[in-house]
């Protein structure tokens, strides 16, 4: 595959995020391990007025420690974005864990997007650092309910979601929902989301 073929095959990496952020994205795309199949689904996200388009999935390598290391703190931070959104749950973790307590709001989405999937250790982990989206007047509690009230439909999915793991796999572990960390998270985002919409 040519180098232009293949950046045009990774455009799906700039459109997963911000026109603010498109030189660091853009550069990434050729850095990209070979991946054996293509996003396909991808989820559509309001950030600061903009459209973003984020994949559900990813299915190459990661890059090494070395090369991650070479990236500008950007570009490193939009990697470790793309990560959590990889086909294994362990390279999802690991990622997410570098990029929890940072605040852009281009990271929101990703760290959203985890709280309606199925990964209970992956849920603590978030719970452990959003505590400030419960403190009004925070910078996180601000980011979150900014894009939250953005977002009302991917927030009301994720509620769903989250219900649903709960009751497909957890409830045995949690038997009161109210205290299953998918649920604390997304009610603390809801919360937060109120605090910011302009339709209310």
């Amino acid at each position: 595959m040519s180098s232009t073929s293949a950046s045009a095959d990774r455009r799906w990496v700039a459109e997963a995020f911000p026109s603010a952020e498109y030189d660091d994205a853009v550069a990434l795309g050729p850095l990209l391990p070979h991946e054996r199949f293509k996003p396909s689904y991808r989820f559509v996200v309001s950030i600061g007025g903009e459209e973003v388009a984020i994949p559900y999935r990813i299915y190459g390598a990661e890059l090494d420690d070395g090369d991650l290391a070479a990236l500008s703190t950007s570009q490193r931070i939009i990697m470790h974005c793309l990560y959590t959104r990889h086909h294994d749950g362990r390279v999802r973790q690991r990622h997410l864990r570098l990029i929890v307590g940072e605040l852009r709001p281009w990271i929101a989405p990703f760290v959203v997007q985890l709280v309606g999937e199925y990964v209970a250790d992956i849920l603590l982990d978030i719970r452990d650092g959003l505590v400030e989206v419960d403190v009004s007047g925070t910078d996180m509690h601000a980011m979150y309910g900014r894009f939250g009230a953005a977002n009302p439909e991917f927030i009301a999915l994720t509620r769903q979601r989250v219900a649903s793991y709960w009751n497909c796999y957890y409830r045995n572990s949690w038997a009161d929902r109210s205290y299953y960390p998918g649920t604390t998270v997304i009610e603390s985002l809801r919360a937060a989301s109120r605090q910011f919409d302009a339709t209310k």
